[in-house]
């Protein structure tokens, strides 16, 4: 746990270092103006800069060569597709920002198509995992009676780990039932807690003051830190594979992989798709639609497992 009290959300902080070219320091402010989030202008950044330790051409330079050769490296050395496309879209955005400054009129990477990513699901759990999961957390404690809402608020709301950390007090209703979650894009949605989770909120928010320093109560997270403070990413990360070692989940899960479970476990409940979309704050239903692949895959399972001629 953080030895820093934080008395606002935590911020990702932007990556920087003494020796990046001129370019890259204007970039990034360019992709600041744009109003990309700070993990998206970090990635391109990272990209970016292994970009230029793999050529001797300068990156301001590159043509189309210079980009197979470095896909060609990335593959070589063992990097994924989807590592690979990621490289290709920074590459692409560096490029089309480099037109826009009238620095160049091409874009080497115009003709090059992504690597296939292929259809891979996104890791979920059992519905019974999910029970023993949510029942791990000591509630005889005021930690444990944290750590049980955050698990409940998490599942029941499908909540990204950021959004989850960052909960403040305004930002429930337990009255109506509701929490309101500003998410990716800055854009706001209402999610339905569900009686479970608005109960183990109930329960925390009784013992919450007692992780707040003597006589202070100037932090609106919902969720504090020994320290009376917002958590992190990375606490809470380290606390959920906690749990699940006492669970006996032996599969590898991660904050997001109960965000998965909570759009699984509504589709496989007959839950329509434009819903989930809503629910999960997915921009386009295509990025939703690989939870109806998900449901297919489980049913098959199921058939293969309990019919007699599966």
């Amino acid at each position: 746990m953080s030895k820093t009290r934080a008395k606002e959300p935590r911020q990702p902080t932007i990556t920087h270092y003494d020796d990046d070219p001129d370019f890259l320091s204007e970039f990034r402010a360019a992709m600041l103006a744009r109003g990309l989030a700070t993990h998206t202008r970090n990635a391109y950044l990272r990209d970016l800069r292994a970009c230029i330790a793999s050529s001797s051409t300068p990156l301001t330079m590159w043509a189309e060569k210079d980009v197979l050769s470095c896909l060609s490296a990335s593959q070589q050395a063992g990097k994924s597709p989807r590592t690979q496309a990621r490289l290709l879209a920074s590459l692409r955005q560096f490029f089309l920002w480099q037109i826009e400054q009238e620095m160049r009129h091409d874009n080497p990477c115009e003709h090059i198509k992504s690597p296939k990513l292929g259809s891979t699901l996104p890791k979920s759990l059992s519905e019974t995992d999910i029970t023993n999961l949510l029942a791990a957390p000591d509630t005889s404690t005021t930690l444990g009676l944290r750590d049980k809402a955050m698990l409940e608020v998490l599942y029941a709301c499908g909540l990204r780990v950021s959004e989850l950390v960052g909960l403040s007090l305004d930002q429930i209703n337990l009255n109506a039932g509701w929490i309101t979650i500003t998410g990716k894009g800055n854009k706001t949605r209402l999610v339905p807690l569900g009686e479970y989770a608005a109960a183990a909120i109930n329960d925390y928010l009784i013992r919450r003051s007692e992780l707040l320093p003597s006589q202070k109560n100037d932090c609106q997270a919902l969720f504090l830190t020994t320290q009376g403070g917002y958590m992190t990413r990375h606490n809470f990360w380290h606390m959920i594979k906690k749990y699940a070692l006492a669970a006996q989940i032996h599969s590898d899960i991660s904050p997001h992989t109960l965000r998965h479970a909570f759009a699984t476990h509504l589709i496989n409940h007959g839950a329509d798709l434009r819903s989930v979309q809503l629910l999960l704050g997915h921009s386009n239903l295509s990025t939703t639609q690989i939870y109806t692949h998900v449901a297919t895959a489980r049913l098959q399972q199921l058939h293969a497992t309990h019919h007699p001629r599966g």
